[in-house]
């Protein structure tokens, strides 16, 4: 899922909510304006003050149906009139809901026009809102922003049915980039090509009667390039914990989750991520500053250094740590490599490591080498808790089933770490990991973090490498 289009879904909320209040404010002026006045007195007194407050509630009703209603969807692969029809739903059940407030709290609101012209205004006003969005949301797309690359794979009238409404509805966001009639080894090494290239986004098998042992490798090598995969729906049995129906170009599209953390799972961890990195970063920056001074007088070189390292996706990004070896340390690294204590696995970890600055140690020990990682967090290049992140020439020599890893941002902590630090095997670690990806919840997020600040008060825990 492009990252943009979780932007515009998130948008949303904010945007309806507003919609909602005017909608509420224009209502209650239209009702005593002296228009209206004219042909029917004002029976009722209200403070506008407490009319506000009143709109602020009935919003939240009004958010909570157009969640049930499918108007946050992640995946909107519908026309606009189709969402239009929604917000009338959503509206029509939130003005329901307000109904039966009203008459069991009968001293609660008893202005009929505000409250039929509040749902009227609403209603228009979300669909105006909705379509700007929309409007915006096609001019980037024309200009290839937030546009998923697919590989369509199959040769019958299924496949050419989706490819020409993909085609003739440019407004989707989905664009087919390649058709593979049969997905051979001329068909992998193209799709090879173009993942290398950064040209494709999504795997669709829309060939009916493709049997499991044909569809089998393209789902794999749709996990290996960490890529989308959907399939035509009925098309084959496929276990999997997540998987989602869709609708592609009105045709029924089942979509295998690579984690909880695809669509609002993702948002929600960008938001308790970005909070909780920014809080964390104020509160300790008297430390931050201190560790800085101590390392520029203990020994020459940068106080802080940025190290190369694969994220989400196989992504590489910069990742930023207290120096706490000697200057020019990786140029030491291959002749320690005899002495690497991690021979269970492709990490590489040294005991007593020689190149460990005295300060260095101290830092490493209390965990406050890994502060500047909170930076890494606010931008967006981690996450608070997730797999470690990993080194480029570790990943050399990742299986197939280490690279689920791969498919959520890397953590300043994660379940593997406060299982065991870096001392448990390397098999357990992505087990581990492995599981917290297809168990994600915040609720675990914040367990672990709290498992984490109780590991480090109590031994010292070294989180990620």
């Amino acid at each position: 899922m492009k990252k943009i289009n979780l932007i515009f879904t998130a948008l949303l909320v904010p945007i309806d909510y507003l919609m909602i209040f005017c909608a509420g404010l224009g209502a209650y002026y239209l009702r005593v304006g002296s228009f209206i006045q004219e042909i029917r007195p004002v029976f009722f007194e209200i403070d506008l003050g407490e009319y506000l407050t009143i709109i602020a509630v009935v919003g939240i009703f009004f958010l909570i149906t157009f969640a049930l209603a499918g108007l946050y969807s992640i995946r909107r692969h519908k026309g606009f009139m189709h969402e239009i029809g929604r917000v009338f739903i959503g509206c029509s059940a939130a003005l329901t809901i307000i109904i039966i407030v009203i008459f069991f709290q009968r001293e609660f609101f008893s202005s009929r026009f505000i409250i039929l012209f509040g749902w009227l205004f609403s209603c228009v006003s979300v669909m105006v809102g909705r379509g700007i969005i929309r409007s915006i949301q096609r001019i980037l797309l024309a200009r290839g922003i937030g546009l998923r690359l697919v590989a369509l794979v199959g040769s019958d009238p299924t496949s050419e049915e989706l490819a020409g409404e993909l085609h003739k509805n440019p407004s989707l966001g989905i664009r087919v980039a390649v058709r593979y009639e049969h997905f051979d080894d001329d068909a992998k090494k193209d799709l090879h090509d173009r993942v290398a290239a950064d040209r494709i986004d999504d795997i669709i098998v829309a060939q009916r009667g493709m049997p499991t042992n044909e569809m089998l490798p393209i789902k794999e090598c749709a996990d290996d390039y960490h890529l989308g995969f959907h399939y035509s729906a009925g098309l084959f049995e496929f276990q999997s914990p997540h998987i989602q129906l869709e609708t592609i170009a009105d045709v029924p599209v089942v979509e295998v989750l690579r984690t909880r953390l695809d669509g609002w799972g993702k948002i929600w961890k960008r938001i308790f991520d970005i909070v909780l990195s920014f809080l964390v970063m104020l509160l300790l920056s008297p430390i931050i500053l201190l560790v800085s001074i101590l390392i520029k007088i203990d020994s020459q070189g940068p106080v802080i250094v940025s190290l190369e390292r694969i994220g989400e996706r196989g992504k590489t990004f910069k990742f930023y740590k207290f120096r706490s070896m000697v200057k020019n340390a990786h140029l030491l690294k291959k002749e320690l490599l005899r002495e690497n204590d991690r021979r269970d696995g492709p990490l590489f970890k040294i005991k007593d490591d020689p190149r460990v600055t005295r300060v260095g140690r101290l830092i490493r020990k209390l965990s406050l080498d890994e502060l500047p990682q909170l930076w890494n967090v606010f931008h967006g290049d981690m996450s608070l808790v997730g797999p470690r992140p990993h080194q480029p020439d570790e990943i050399t020599n990742y299986q197939r089933h280490h690279k689920k890893v791969l498919s959520i941002k890397a953590g300043a902590t994660g379940l593997a770490q406060v299982s065991g630090s870096s001392d448990i095997p390397f098999e357990e670690e992505v087990a581990l990991d492995s599981f917290y990806i297809d168990h994600w919840s915040l609720l675990s997020d914040f367990k672990i973090i709290i498992r984490t600040i109780l590991k480090m008060l109590s031994d010292g825990l070294p989180l990620t490498g």
